[in-house]
């Protein structure tokens, strides 16, 4: 099974994402000039007239320590084999079949992981894919852009996997004011003579539904304010219990999950309540809550990352919130851990500042989670939250060959995931 090996879009599809296309790739086409897949992916001294076998994604990694995180289980002196974007055989040296001819990476005294998945990111340009991907991440799960530019940046990592990792895309935002996006789109563009903004169910699912036309994997909406916004509550509770299962209701009928925007007790609860997949931030979640979503499997994405990085921030209110809110998220994500709510490592990095999803899996650490635990949340447990658990978050037959080489034990030190020494995505060097 080889990950890249995606189908194009529906032709409608194609024609109504040129814009978002156009706004994605608006000032970095000098990043892809004159470099064809081919020849972004052809080793040193390899001869530009011989078949492109690691431009299909082959490769070799040894000599490095790999750790799976599905089962703890550490292997000394590993041995990786890619073919075509694929892992094909995984194990240590002398017990691992490596084919003759296939381009090789030395990992000797690195260690060797899957990629890492970052569940909860706005990436709207190919310089921000291509900075994600270098901080090793190369999955991640899309909290909506303004104009569709995550589902065309899904579409270039398909054909250009070093370019940007693979996407599942949100699409627009599910929210009062839609501000600018009532742009993204014609049938959007009603919505903005509404004198309430969109709260009615037939506008809930008129965005729900413009969504799922323009090919969205997950459907992104909120339940409070922003807490990034200085002018804005994040206790304020914008949807009610009966709004947000609307936008479920909507969801399910084409498929698709909810991740859901959250700060308050009451509004965690009501989007917990409501069937929402996700709940994101979800800084002052109850006990209760926690409960339910443990017994509903519904997964928490504090984005500790962006809470923290609050702290210290030149406008005091926003100083505040960081340094009030990030030790009650600590708790919360400590409860849900001792629980048994599925925790998903996720930066909820935006406006062109791209932070390290390594970060994040130091700040679940610090928050009470065990090492391998921590590391779980961006490779495993975010896997199984994109629905991609048989393909992404292990270094195993089957699997994408998807891989960060880091200078240190991820076990004692899970700092050094912020800095890893190379990249793999799918097969391919970063």
């Amino acid at each position: 099974m080889c990950l890249e090996s995606v189908p194009p879009p529906p032709s409608r599809l194609t024609r109504r994402g040129v814009l978002a296309g156009a706004a994605a790739l608006a000032g970095t086409a000098g990043v892809l000039a004159g470099t064809a897949p081919e020849a972004a992916a052809r080793p040193a001294g390899r001869p530009a007239g011989r078949p492109e076998a690691d431009a299909a994604g082959d490769l070799v990694i040894e000599g490095g320590t790999l750790l799976d995180p599905a089962t703890g289980e550490v292997t000394e002196d590993a041995v990786v084999v890619i073919r075509g974007g694929t892992v094909r055989r995984a194990g240590r040296r002398g017990e691992v079949a490596v084919p003759a001819g296939l381009p090789r990476l030395d990992a000797h005294g690195r260690w060797v992981l899957p990629g890492l998945v970052d569940a909860h990111i706005h990436l709207s340009t190919v310089t921000e894919a291509r900075a994600a991907l270098t901080r090793g991440v190369t999955s991640a799960r899309s909290g909506s852009t303004t104009f569709f530019q995550d589902i065309a940046v899904r579409e270039l990592a398909r054909r250009l996997p070093t370019r940007a990792p693979r996407l599942t895309a949100a699409g627009v935002f599910v929210t009062p004011d839609l501000g600018d996006t009532v742009l993204a789109d014609p049938e959007l563009a009603p919505l903005s003579a509404l004198k309430n903004g969109v709260r009615s169910a037939e506008a809930l699912r008129r965005v729900v539904e413009v969504n799922l036309a323009r090919g969205a994997d997950v459907i992104k909406t909120r339940v409070n304010e922003r807490a990034g916004l200085p002018d804005q509550d994040p206790l304020t509770q914008v949807y009610s219990h009966e709004q947000l299962a609307e936008v479920v209701a909507a969801a399910r009928r084409g498929g698709k999950g909810v991740l859901c925007h959250s700060y308050s007790a009451r509004g965690c609860d009501d989007a917990v309540r409501a069937g929402i997949r996700s709940l994101e931030h979800g800084v002052f979640v109850a006990e209760r809550t926690l409960h339910d979503m443990a017994r509903r499997g519904t997964y928490f994405t504090p984005t500790l990352t962006a809470i923290a990085g609050m702290v210290g921030d030149p406008n005091p209110v926003l100083d505040e919130r960081g340094r009030t809110f990030l030790p009650v998220l600590k708790e919360a994500v400590r409860t849900a851990h001792a629980l048994g709510v599925p925790l998903a490592a996720g930066t909820d990095s935006s406006g062109g500042v791209v932070k390290p999803v390594g970060g994040e899996v130091v700040l679940m650490h610090s928050a009470g989670l065990p090492p391998l635990d921590a590391i779980r949340t961006a490779t495993t447990n975010a896997a199984r939250l994109l629905g991609l658990e048989d393909a992404v978050g292990r270094l195993a037959p089957r699997f994408a060959g998807d891989a960060v080489l880091l200078a240190g034990d991820p076990l004692a030190d899970p700092s050094v995931l912020t800095r890893p020494t190379h990249v793999v995505r799918a097969g391919r060097l970063v």
